[in-house]
C-alpha cells in the first residue's frame, strides 16, 4: 500500500521514513522550529528517500539549516529517478529554485498545486523568501493553489495573509480565525491575524491576543521575535513606551540566536522607539551591530535585509557605514539595490548628517518604490517614520502634521495623536518666536 503525505500526494519510500517527513513539513508549516530533524530521520529510516534530500537542501538554501545543501541535491536526483512524475517535478524545482531560478517551481505548483512545502516557498513570508518581489505574483500563486485546498488549515492560513496584504482586513480576520479554529498553531494564520489588528488600529484587542497566544499554542513558534515585535508594535501605537521597555527587556534583547532577527525586529523596534516624542533612554544599538556583524550591515543579502542595516546605521550614528551601503549598493547587480536601496542610504546619511530637509525630500521621492524592497506595510512604515522625523527636525512641521493625519486616517494610534500635538506645538511656538510681538515691534 502506497503511502502518502498530508495531502494525499504518494511518497516513494516507507511508512516510517514518510511519517517521519509529513512531520517535518508539518512543523515548517505551523512555523515551529527544527523541522530539519524529522526530516533527516526520515533519511535515516531511507536514505534512499528523495523528497527528504530535497527538503533538507531547501531548508538550507532558505533558512540556513546546517546541512551539505550540494550534496543532498545531489542525492535528491540521484533517487527521484524511482519516484513518480511529482516527485521528480519537486526535485528539479527544487534544484532550480536553489540555483537562481524559480521558474520550474512555479510551473510544478501549476500541475500540483497541493505540494504544501513548494508552495510555502513560492510566498514571502516569515519562513521563506519567496520566488518574486513583485506582491502579486505571489498573491496570484496562492489564489490558483486555494481550490485544491479545500478549508484545509494551513492553505486558509496562507490565504488569510495574502488577505491582509490586499488590504482586505475583514477577510483576512475571518480567514485566520478559522485556520486557528482548526489548527490553534498555525503561524500563517496567527501572523495574518496580528496584520489585521495593526492595520485596523485595534491595538488593545491585538496585543491581548498575541499575549495570549505566545503563552498557549504559539509557545514554540520558530518566529516568536517577530511576533513580539508585533506585541511591542501594539503597545508603541497605545504610546505604552513603560510596555515597551518591559517588553524589550524580557523578550527582544538582542542575542546571537535571533540572528537576523535582531536586526529586522529588535533593531527596527528601538529605532522607532527613539522617534516617538518624550522617549527617554531608549536602549542603544550597539549589541544588535554586535550580533548581525559589519557585513550583514553593509553587504546585506536582500533589499528588505538592506533597509533594516540602513535604518541601525542611522540609529547608531554611523555615517561612513550609511556611505559604504550606498556605495556597494549603487553598483550591486541587483536593480533594486541599485534603485531603491542605494538612494535610501543616501537619504539617512543626509539625515546623520543634519542636513534632515534634503532627507526628508529624498524619502518623499521613494514613497512610490518602497514595496520593492519587500516584507509588510508595517515593517516598510519605519521609512514613514523616519521621514516624518526629518521634517520635524527641518521645522517642517506642518508637512509632518500631514502625514501624521494620514497615518491618523488608516488606523487610530495614540502615539501619532500625540506626535502630531508635538509637531503643531512646535508649529505654533516657532510662529511666535517669528511674530513681530515676540521680536518686540509693536503690531500694526
Amino acid at each position: 500500500m502506497a503511502v502518502r503525505d498530508s495531502y494525499g500526494a504518494p511518497l516513494t519510500t516507507s511508512a516510517t521514513a514518510a511519517d517521519a517527513y509529513v512531520r517535518g513539513v508539518g512543523r515548517l508549516l505551523r512555523l515551529q522550529p527544527d523541522a530539519a530533524v524529522p526530516v533527516a530521520e526520515a533519511l535515516a529510516h531511507d536514505p534512499t528517500f528523495a523528497l527528504a534530500h530535497a527538503a533538507l537542501a531547501l531548508l538550507g538554501h532558505e533558512q540556513c539549516a546546517e546541512v551539505d545543501v550540494a550534496a543532498r541535491l545531489r542525492d535528491a536526483r540521484l533517487h527521484a529517478a524511482r519516484g513518480t512524475d511529482r516527485e521528480r517535478s519537486h526535485v528539479r524545482a527544487v534544484a532550480s529554485h536553489v540555483a537562481g531560478d524559480s521558474a520550474p517551481l512555479v510551473r510544478h505548483l501549476g500541475e500540483h498545486p497541493t505540494d504544501a512545502l513548494l508552495l510555502a516557498t513560492a510566498v514571502p513570508t516569515i519562513a521563506f523568501a519567496g520566488v518574486s518581489e513583485v506582491p502579486e505574483d505571489a498573491w496570484r500563486i496562492v489564489e490558483r493553489a486555494a481550490p485544491a485546498y479545500g478549508d484545509d488549515w494551513w492553505a486558509t492560513g496562507l490565504l488569510a495573509f495574502v488577505r491582509q496584504e490586499q488590504h482586505r482586513y475583514d477577510e483576512a480576520m475571518d480567514l485566520s480565525c478559522r485556520a486557528l479554529a482548526l489548527e490553534p498553531s498555525a503561524g500563517h494564520a496567527a501572523h495574518a491575524r496580528a496584520h489585521a489588528h495593526y492595520e485596523t488600529g485595534d491595538h488593545a484587542g491585538g496585543l491581548g491576543w498575541m499575549d495570549s497566544w505566545l503563552e498557549g499554542p504559539g509557545a514554540g513558534n520558530d518566529g516568536r521575535s517577530h511576533f513580539v515585535w508585533h506585541a511591542a508594535l501594539h503597545e508603541l501605537s497605545l504610546g505604552d513606551l513603560d510596555a515597551v521597555r518591559a517588553r524589550y527587556e524580557a523578550q527582544l534583547l538582542p542575542a546571537p540566536a535571533l540572528g537576523c532577527r535582531a536586526l529586522v525586529d529588535t533593531g527596527s523596534l528601538l529605532h522607532r522607539w527613539a522617534l516617538t516624542p518624550d522617549a527617554t533612554d531608549v536602549p542603544g544599538l550597539d549589541a544588535v551591530v554586535a550580533v548581525v556583524g559589519r557585513r550583514t550591515l553593509e553587504q546585506p543579502a536582500t533589499p528588505f535585509v538592506a533597509l533594516h542595516a540602513a535604518v541601525v546605521l542611522l540609529a547608531t550614528g554611523d555615517g561612513d557605514g550609511l556611505r559604504r551601503l550606498a556605495s556597494r549598493s549603487a553598483h550591486h547587480e541587483h536593480p533594486t539595490h541599485r534603485e531603491v536601496v542605494a538612494p535610501l542610504a543616501e537619504a539617512l546619511r543626509a539625515m546623520h548628517a543634519g542636513r534632515c530637509s534634503a532627507a526628508a525630500d529624498a524619502l518623499a521621492a521613494l514613497e512610490s518604490s518602497l514595496w520593492r524592497l519587500g516584507g509588510s506595510d508595517a515593517q516598510r512604515e519605519v521609512v514613514e517614520e523616519t521621514r516624518i522625523a526629518a521634517l520635524l527636525r527641518a521645522g517642517r512641521y506642518d508637512e509632518a502634521r500631514v502625514l501624521l493625519d494620514r497615518r491618523l486616517d488608516r488606523r487610530p494610534a495614540e502615539r501619532d495623536r500625540h506626535w502630531r500635538a508635538a509637531a503643531r506645538a512646535a508649529s505654533e511656538a516657532a510662529a511666535e518666536r517669528l511674530s513681530p510681538a515676540s521680536a518686540g515691534h509693536p503690531t500694526p
